[in-house]
């Protein structure tokens, strides 16, 4: 048994587990009770998903915009980043990099962010409409830096991964990876502090701004 396991196996009898049960049932034990364990209660969404999101991502101080298909991204882009006066360069998921970026007039590198970016346009694993936040999943295609280094983070929301709740987001999450990733941040307009004498202060610990197109 190596060093990991024998610390692992320690902390199972501490606890009043192991033993000759195999670690495979309990965690098939775990899993059920994962899927049955009912859920607290949460508040009604009514209407239109979509329309909640962009309310609740506005009042966090995003911004938004919607388009009708994926094609129409770049060029959303490039609009949002010259009506701000933003720099036209940056990264963006390797996920994202079919996208006709240089057609759009934008030299956005498909990787992770440095710190020399100024923009990162990234994508989403699904987004709240309760509390209009973006669910980012850390993968070598989908790098966390992206949404968290540069001063200004542009987040590609497809409509279809839009859900109500947080506890539809894990389910989701559940569903799609079975494991999860490294890294599951949630990110609810731009980085702010309070720190200093209760005032709010944006781009604090991340990002300035952030802009949002939906599409779809």
């Amino acid at each position: 048994m190596g060093t990991r396991e024998t610390i692992l196996a320690g902390i199972r009898r501490r606890q009043g587990r192991g033993g000759d049960r195999p670690a495979q049932a309990e965690l098939q034990e775990l899993g059920g009770y994962l899927s049955e364990h009912p859920r607290g209660p949460a508040p009604g969404i009514e209407g239109d998903l979509v329309a909640r999101f962009r309310a609740r991502a506005e009042a966090n101080a995003s911004t938004t915009e919607r388009v009708a298909s994926e094609r129409e991204v770049p060029a959303a882009v490039a609009r949002y980043l010259a009506t701000q006066g933003l720099p036209n360069a940056g990264c963006v998921w390797p996920q994202l990099g079919r996208l006709d970026w240089t057609g759009a007039g934008l030299a956005l590198e498909p990787r992770a962010a440095n710190g020399a970016d100024a923009v990162g346009v990234s994508g989403v694993f699904c987004a709240l409409a309760e509390t209009g936040t973006l669910v980012v999943v850390s993968a070598p295609a989908t790098p966390s830096t992206v949404s968290l280094l540069p001063e200004t983070h542009v987040a590609v929301v497809p409509v279809a991964r839009l859900v109500a709740h947080m506890e539809d987001a894990w389910e989701l999450l559940r569903a799609e990876l079975g494991q999860l990733p490294r890294a599951v941040n949630f990110i609810s307009g731009p980085s702010r502090t309070g720190d200093i004498e209760q005032t709010i202060i944006l781009g604090a610990h991340g990002p300035y701004r952030v802009h949002v197109v939906l599409v779809g």
